[in-house]
């Protein structure tokens, strides 16, 4: 059940955000028992982002939310990977990336909860 929110201060698109979708469906498999069957993704664009009281360059703030607790090693994998994507695919400099993990003990789908 991951979900992960992209959020960027430029304008994502059409193109971009279906590579996007497509490499993060790959990335998520870095954590045991995840896959692309479950991920939601939401892409904000043109977001009002400043790193260091700055918004002159490409920023990106990623959080992803997993059912569970996540590894730290497969979070330390997940950050070189999704930051590699969004560096190659957008041209963020990768010290301009954010990526927030967080786990939860609840999640709902379906009218149900897992």
């Amino acid at each position: 059940m991951p979900y992960i929110n992209t959020k960027i201060n430029f304008t994502l698109d059409q193109k971009n955000e279906k590579d996007l979708k497509k490499a993060f469906g790959k990335a998520i498999t870095l954590f045991p028992g995840k896959s692309e069957r479950y991920l939601m993704l939401n892409f904000e664009d043109n977001c009002h982002l400043y790193f260091g009281g700055q918004n002159e360059e490409k920023i990106a703030m990623v959080e992803v939310k997993l059912f569970g607790t996540p590894e730290p090693t497969a979070c330390d994998q997940a950050t070189q990977t999704f930051t590699e994507i969004l560096s190659q695919q957008l041209g963020i400099n990768p010290m301009n990336i954010y990526i927030k993990y967080e786990g939860c003990s609840f999640w709902g789908m379906g009218g149900t909860n897992f």
